[in-house]
Order: C-alpha cells, then sequence, then structure tokens
C-alpha cells in the first residue's frame, strides 16, 4: 500500500470493508431470525474470539490476553513509552441478541487500524484494541466484568465463582475455551479511551441526527429476589389460606413497573428475568426468582427509589406468608465523560459533516468501569426503531460507516497529541 500523501482530514475509513467483516462475524452463534447468540464463555464466543485474534495478527499487532480472558491488540506508536489510547468494546451478546450491539465497536476499531496500516500512518502514542469479557452479563451476572476487574472494581476471585444458570463457574468456563491468559488484569495508564457503539435507543433516529455523544451512563443498580412458598397440590387446597410465591412474585414485579411514576425525576425499573419452581401446572408454586434493574443519571434518587421497593416488597411477603431474600447483585454509579473528549466526538462529526446530538447513555457499557480509570468518551450511531437486544436490531450501513470515521479522527487526534 501507498503512503497515504494527502490532508489527514481526508482520510476516510473502507466503509464496504467494514459491512463485510461485520456480516462474516455475525455468521458466529447467527440465529433463525436473524441476530445472533454468542454468550459469553461459550463455543461460539470461543470462535469469534478466534477470528478476531486471527484479524489482529494480519495486522502485526502485539496481542495479549489476560486472566479475565481480556483481549488487547497493541499497534506501537512512535513514541512507544506514551501512554496509549484505546478503543473497543465486546463480542458476547444477549441470547437471541443483535448483530451490531458491542460487536460493532469492535470491528469498528478494528477498521481504523486497517485503514491507518494500508495507509502508513504512524502515531504518536500507541493504539490498543479491545475486546472485553462478558460485557453483557446475560450467562454470568453481573453485566461488565471484563473490564469492572480490569479497572480493579470487581475482584476477580468473586468473578471467577459466579455460576451460569446450569452451575458451570465462570473460571472453568473461561480455561475450557482457553481464554483464561496469564497476564495480570489489572489497570494500566492509558492517555484516552473512545468505546463506539450503536445507540440501542430511539432519540438519535427520532431527532434525525447520525452521531451520539453521550455525556455520560446513567448508573446501574441490579437486585436479585428470592421469594418462597408452599408447594401444595393445586385441586385439594382452598384458595384461602395458600402460600403462593408466585402470587407474591407478581405482585411485587407490578409494584416495579409502578416506581418511576412514583419518583420525582427520570428513572427507570425493569424485570427482565423470572424463574418459577418447580413450575408445574398442577403444583402450588413455592420458589419465585426474579431480577430487577433501576437506573437513573441520578444515584441517590435510585437509591431512594430501592427503598420504597424494598419496603413494598417486604409489606407484600407479609400479606401473603411468603419470606423474600434480596441480593444486592450490582451497583455501578452514573459515570460523566470527560467533556474534552465529548466535545472532541461533537467537533468531529461537525467537521466530517454527520450532525449529532449531545445526550445521555441509558445502556451500560465497559466505557462505565473505564471512565474511572482514564479519560473517556463514547460515539453512538442510530438504532432502527429504537430496538436492541433483539435480533431485528439493526442500523444503516451508512450509519456505521460515519460513526467509525468519526472514530477515526478522534484517535488520530488523541494519539498524536503529546
Amino acid at each position: 500500500m501507498k503512503e497515504f500523501k494527502g490532508s489527514i482530514d481526508r482520510l476516510r475509513v473502507n466503509g464496504e470493508r467494514l459491512r463485510q467483516t461485520m456480516e462474516t462475524m455475525s455468521k458466529i452463534g447467527r440465529t433463525k431470525g436473524g441476530g445472533v447468540q454468542r454468550l459469553a464463555l461459550s463455543d461460539e464466543d470461543k470462535e469469534a474470539r478466534d477470528l478476531f485474534i486471527k484479524w489482529l495478527k494480519e495486522l502485526n499487532l502485539e496481542i495479549l490476553i489476560d486472566q479475565m480472558g481480556n483481549i488487547f491488540g497493541k499497534r506501537k506508536g512512535k513514541r512507544d513509552d506514551f501512554t496509549p489510547v484505546i478503543t473497543g468494546s465486546h463480542l458476547d451478546s444477549q441470547p437471541k441478541g443483535g448483530r451490531f450491539d458491542g460487536v460493532l465497536g469492535v470491528m469498528g476499531a478494528l477498521e481504523v487500524l486497517r485503514t491507518l496500516e494500508e495507509n502508513k500512518i504512524d502515531t504518536e502514542r500507541p493504539i490498543i484494541i479491545v475486546d472485553w469479557t462478558n460485557e453483557e452479563g446475560s450467562r454470568f451476572a453481573p453485566a461488565m466484568v471484563g473490564s469492572g476487574v480490569w479497572s480493579g472494581s470487581l475482584d476477580t476471585e468473586w468473578v471467577y465463582n459466579r455460576t451460569d444458570a446450569s452451575g458451570k463457574r465462570f473460571e472453568d468456563e473461561l480455561k475450557r475455551i482457553g481464554y483464561k491468559g496469564e497476564f495480570p488484569c489489572k489497570s494500566f495508564p492509558i492517555y484516552a479511551y473512545y468505546e463506539y457503539h450503536i445507540e440501542q435507543g430511539p432519540i438519535l433516529e427520532r431527532e434525525n441526527k447520525i452521531i451520539g455523544a453521550p455525556k455520560g451512563i446513567v448508573c446501574l443498580h441490579w437486585y436479585d429476589i428470592y421469594v418462597e412458598g408452599e408447594a401444595n397440590q393445586v385441586g385439594p387446597t382452598p384458595m384461602e389460606g395458600r402460600h403462593d410465591a408466585l402470587c407474591a412474585a407478581a405482585e411485587m414485579i407490578l409494584k416495579v413497573n409502578e416506581l418511576p411514576s412514583k419518583v420525582k425525576g427520570d428513572l427507570v425499573a425493569t424485570v427482565g428475568e423470572i424463574n418459577n419452581y418447580p413450575n408445574s401446572r398442577n403444583i402450588i408454586p413455592d420458589k419465585v426468582h426474579f431480577t430487577v434493574d433501576i437506573r437513573s443519571w441520578d444515584d441517590q434518587l435510585a437509591l431512594e427509589a430501592w427503598k420504597i421497593l424494598e419496603k413494598e416488597f417486604k409489606a407484600i411477603s407479609e400479606k401473603r406468608g411468603c419470606p423474600i431474600r434480596v441480593e444486592e447483585t450490582w451497583k455501578v454509579e452514573h459515570s460523566p465523560f470527560d467533556k474534552r473528549l465529548v466535545q472532541r466526538v461533537l467537533d468531529n462529526a461537525q467537521r466530517l459533516g454527520y450532525p449529532s446530538l449531545y445526550m445521555v447513555s441509558g445502556a451500560g457499557h465497559d466505557a462505565s468501569y473505564m471512565n474511572q480509570v482514564a479519560p473517556t468518551a463514547m460515539i453512538f450511531v442510530p438504532s432502527i426503531n429504537g430496538r436492541s437486544h433483539v435480533e431485528v436490531e439493526n442500523t444503516k450501513w451508512e450509519d456505521c460507516e460515519a460513526g467509525v470515521n468519526v472514530l477515526l479522527h478522534c484517535i488520530l487526534q488523541s494519539a498524536n497529541e503529546r
């Protein structure tokens, strides 16, 4: 390839190559509905990782895999002793999830590196691409454990001992797929972190914008609720005096749905998972497990909302004679991003001719943890109809290309700062 001789301002990524890379990766774990299923540490996750590493080797990157299975690919800088610029996201998916969530941020970063390499463009600082382990948290809760341990926010052994629905340990599955690396999972100094992602909501499309520049990410609070009842045969057991765990749980779930309207402020609350035992049509349920997810930009509001909910849960528990146990699984405070880097995203979008929007991320991302250790910013592109975590998740290819062009120039500017 010839060295790029023109103005760096005119440099653009190869949108068709990006699309081909995305479509190749989407074949791994493809579902009948057009989505993907690559649960963390599954065989499909291993296959995706293997392909990713193959592409990193083609760029002659220095590859490092840490003890959490996070994959780093380093492109050297002119001053390799300078702190690096990092960019990436994740390759794992939700069950029957979409083909853009997470993977676009990794493949977009890969396209940036390919563009720099083919144009023989060197940067002052090293650039590192990363695939974070288990961002979704759908198989092993909580989410974002790879970046959580790396940032020092989560304990390695605690994560290793997390189990999936079938009782398989995180560490055992990490070893099984061959991705428990020897390098310590520990943060190192970095100059800037950029994460490119689909919005996963309807705002950019509704506002007719191509690029989103979030000021930060809302807080995320996860709770696991365990309700105990008394099993019995449904026919001979009178309605009066029953201790039906499912009925108690149903009342509690409705309280979760009503919660945002009871508090003053911007907050969402969701029950996304429920397990009923013994799950037989002719046995009164004696155990129910369900999850609660509370999110807000206001950390204190989220805590106060949980107190309201917990009080209501206890009242329902006492009324129905169904004891409850609450596990506070995960809490991440809201993450305000680096103002200078966020403005850089907005400025580059404007310079490249893409209408942009200053906004807030309602979804959790590894950038939440990265923000605790380094200047951080994210770049969003629209989700068609605001749909994500589902098979119909989609984003226009021209928007995908636009987002990577913004990522390219943000990285170039940060990587060339002394």
